[in-house]
């Protein structure tokens, strides 16, 4: 059963299903009685959108979840609306027509000079800023030079109203008006890209914005004239915004008396004369106190002919008893009412209210409550309590109270702080809950479009600023449950500018209420929007607060919502691991691939695979490159992501392990050429190449042998450049042990000296080939204890050049000598020999 399009046999008409006679229907079931669920369950309203290459998902339940496009299901480019497309949306876009007959078309007065003058700009292209007071008629005169210039441009005339619109959302409503492209909000590169081809005649009515944001705006759309209305008040645009400016004064004193005589539809006496011209002076000139005068004057009249004429719909009834009551004329003489004083007529929205009706009234309170901001017509009966309330919005707009801002109402300027001054905010919480309750129902109605709720955004937003803060129990709990049922609709209308007010409201709501899932809700949302509009640290912070947020309520399903866009975050931002080690922990172990001549501790200066040789149990860091340039200037991307990483790591192993293959195989060739039979020298004797020996040292003593440098007097031989070593009788060591790059005495060994270039020797003492390392991994320093050091230490005789070859059969030390403190496996002579 669909509740919302029932068919015909759910009626009763064609078929009973409770087994009833046809025709009758079944009856109701007490309301007192458990349903068991047997309710028909809410329909949830999920919208799929695309926010430039992101998929939007808005689900009202978890939350809202965002993901990259899938390849070949991206949107259409957006197109053009054609004329008759355009008319549509402009109607769409204008106030609803108030109930009741129409209103009088009033004339523009003394306004010809200023009309001609900004089409004569705009038609050369020229931007203009339109300054005047609130109430000087900047709005009709918008609307008449609109009218003129419908032709000069190929996209002719834009209309936009800046109230409360930043300049990226009036960027967005020029791109919605001229460009076709439903369900897709473009991003800021594809948005300035659409808008900066579009040629036409922007107006933007009560514009708010100015300084840098409206030099922006400017300079995104250089094929645009723009006619901005706004007041002395607003923000000044830059020095680069080359900007005309048009000052509107108020009218002279018989334009006003003119439109006063329009309003009334007749002649003015010479009293009424005399007072619309102390009107005029004490209100500059502003046309609107004309137009609400004329109201007061026609109510008047109707006063003065039929004093029962306010009385059909009870008008004086919820009057004060002092307020003046209605006296019966005699018979063809009508009742003399006098004229309103002046400042009645400066200020003349307490007395034109008392004589509307009562839904007229309420309604007022309900605009005073939400700010200014007047609701529908289709709400008022709702709000009001009466199905005859939507006729208000005639009588408020025909006596000058309302005036028209984008597709709404508002009350007009100043009519606010005369209301608030005669007391009708008393209840305005009362009605702002009211108001509250009754949006989040109709919001989160199945029927409702997410157009209609955009269309009726700043009332709803206006009714949450007035419940936060509140000290009004149950205020923050109303707000929470309005900013949970109006918030996707926003979203899925794409008026993002709406949902991003009621999301932050709603967020101080729920936090003044103590509702820590509908906070959390709300943290997500803001996340996601924050993903979706390009700000990636203000979504980080708020995902990471909702995804903790539901991790201590155990809400399983919103948590993997929260990390899913995290990781989408991440990924757009670069976060990756900076170049080195990683924290303890956080490491990454990869798949060791020595070559067989790579030495145990690594290459030095290899990029990418860091090993720490004091601890053997860590494993190899494989670490990823660091962001480029273009990264590091904000782009927001790596140069290395994902999959990537592991592409890049595996090719740079592979040009590693090239790269020491050709070292180890041009330093075997190198080595067999110059050094032919300089493999292993011992202290007896002089080592021979043969094909036996495999160039490795050995490690093991002899038995009987005595560590080298021993202060006994040992002989030792070193070796000459032919390879022979001579013997010698020195306990010290010779010159030629200190500059071969051998360890003294007290200052290093084999357990505290740094690695030392090819060709030195061995920590046994005997020199090793430089070109052909040993492939064994490096055994750990031994733990013996040193021995005493011998009282008197050795000298040392230092040599500035290499020394002369020995004679043969001559004896010298050989090889660097050890010292006391040095381990006795180090000592050893070969056993072989």
């Amino acid at each position: 059963m669909d509740p919302t399009h029932r068919a015909p046999d759910e009626y009763g008409q064609d078929h009973d299903r409770s087994g009833g006679e046809p025709g009758h229907r079944r009856p109701s079931r007490d309301s007192g009685v458990a349903d068991f669920g047997q309710q028909t369950p809410q329909q949830v309203r999920v919208v799929q959108l695309t926010a430039g290459d992101l998929l939007l998902t808005v689900n009202p339940v978890d939350g809202s979840e965002v993901e990259a496009i899938p390849p070949g299901s991206g949107p259409g480019a957006p197109v053009r609306r054609t004329p008759a497309e355009r008319a549509d949306h402009e109607r769409a876009c204008a106030p609803p027509v108030p109930a009741g007959p129409p209103a009088p078309q009033l004339p523009l007065l003394e306004r010809q000079e200023e009309r001609e003058r900004l089409v004569r700009l705009l038609a050369r292209g020229r931007s203009v800023r339109l300054i005047g007071q609130a109430g000087s008629g900047r709005t009709a005169l918008l609307d008449a030079v609109a009218a003129d210039c419908a032709d000069l441009a190929p996209d002719g005339v834009v209309r936009l109203n800046g109230r409360g619109r930043t300049g990226a959302d009036l960027l967005h409503a020029l791109f919605d008006t001229v460009y076709k492209a439903p369900g897709h909000r473009p991003d800021r590169d594809e948005l300035l890209a659409l808008v900066r081809s579009v040629g036409a005649v922007v107006t933007v009515d009560d514009l708010e914005i100015g300084g840098a944001a409206l030099d922006e705006l400017l300079a995104a759309t250089p094929e645009c004239a723009f006619l901005l209305a706004a007041t002395p008040d607003t923000t000044t645009p830059g020095l680069d915004a080359h900007l005309e400016e048009v000052l509107l004064a108020g009218l002279g004193r018989g334009a006003s008396l003119g439109l006063l005589e329009k309003v009334v539809e007749r002649p003015l006496t010479e009293e009424e004369r005399n007072w619309a011209g102390d009107l005029w002076f004490e209100s500059e000139g502003l046309p609107l106190r004309f137009v609400q005068a004329g109201s007061l004057l026609v109510q008047r009249d109707r006063l003065r002919e039929t004093p029962e004429a306010f009385d059909e719909y009870d008008y004086f009834e919820p009057r004060a008893d002092d307020a003046p009551k209605a006296v019966t004329a005699p018979a063809g003489e009508g009742l003399d009412v006098p004229l309103p004083s002046l400042g009645e007529g400066a200020a003349p929205a307490e007395l034109l209210a008392s004589r509307l009706s009562e839904a007229a009234r309420a309604t007022l309170r309900f605009a005073v409550a939400l700010g200014g901001e007047v609701p529908h017509q289709a709400h008022l009966p709702a709000l009001v309590g009466d199905t005859h309330a939507d006729a208000a919005l005639g009588e408020l707009a025909g006596c000058g109270l309302l005036s028209p801002a984008g597709p709404r109402y508002r009350l007009a300027a100043g009519v606010l702080a005369q209301l608030v001054a005669a007391g009708y905010e008393d209840d305005a919480s009362a009605h702002a809950r009211t108001a509250a309750q009754h949006y989040a129902w109709w919001s989160s109605h199945p029927s409702v479009t997410p157009q209609r709720a955009v269309a009726e955004a700043d009332a709803i937003v206006a009714s949450l600023a007035r419940l936060v803060p509140g000290d009004e129990a149950g205020a923050a709990s109303a707000a929470v449950l309005l900013a949970r049922s109006a918030s996707p609709a926003f979203a899925a209308g794409l008026g993002w500018g709406a949902w991003e007010r009621a999301l932050r409201i709603g967020q101080e709501a729920a936090r003044i209420a103590g509702e820590v899932a509908e906070e959390a809700y709300f943290h997500h949302e803001l996340g996601v929007l924050a993903l979706c509009t390009g700000n990636p640290d203000r979504a980080r912070t708020e995902l990471e607060t909702s995804i903790g947020m539901r991790g201590v309520l155990a809400d399983k399903s919103g948590a993997v919502a929260g990390r899913r866009a995290l990781a989408l975050v991440a990924d757009r931002s670069g976060d990756f691991a900076p170049l080195g080690r990683t924290s303890s922990g956080d490491e990454a172990p990869a798949v060791r691939q020595d070559a067989p001549g790579t030495p145990p501790g690594g290459m030095p200066g290899a990029p990418l695979f860091l090993r720490d040789t004091a601890e053997e149990e860590r494993p190899t860091v494989i670490s990823s490159l660091p962001p480029g340039p273009a990264a590091r200037k904000g782009s927001g991307r790596a140069v290395l992501g994902g999959a990537r990483r592991n592409l890049a790591a595996a090719g740079a192993g592979a040009l590693l392990i090239a790269v020491l293959g050709t070292v180890v195989t041009l330093g075997v060739t190198s080595g067999d050429g110059d050094e032919p039979d300089s493999r292993n020298v011992t202290t007896e004797q002089t080592a021979t190449e043969d094909a036996t020996d495999d160039g490795l040292p050995a490690d093991e003593p002899d038995d009987g042998s005595a560590p080298a440098g021993d202060p006994t007097g040992e002989t030792s031989t070193t070796p000459g450049p032919s390879g022979s070593a001579s013997p010698s009788t020195s306990g010290s060591p010779s010159p030629s042990a200190s500059t071969t790059g051998g360890t003294s005495p007290g200052t290093g060994g084999p357990t505290g000296g740094e690695s030392s270039s090819s060709g030195d020797p061995s920590p046994s003492g005997k020199p090793t080939k430089p070109t052909k390392p040993p492939t064994t991994p490096p055994t750990t320093p031994p733990t013996t204890p040193p021995t005493e050091t011998p009282t008197t230490p050795p000298t040392e005789t230092p040599t500035d050049g290499p020394e002369p070859p020995p004679a043969e059969g001559s004896s010298s030390a050989s090889g660097p000598v050890e010292s006391a403190s040095a381990p006795e496996s180090d000592a050893a002579t070969d056993p072989a020999l």
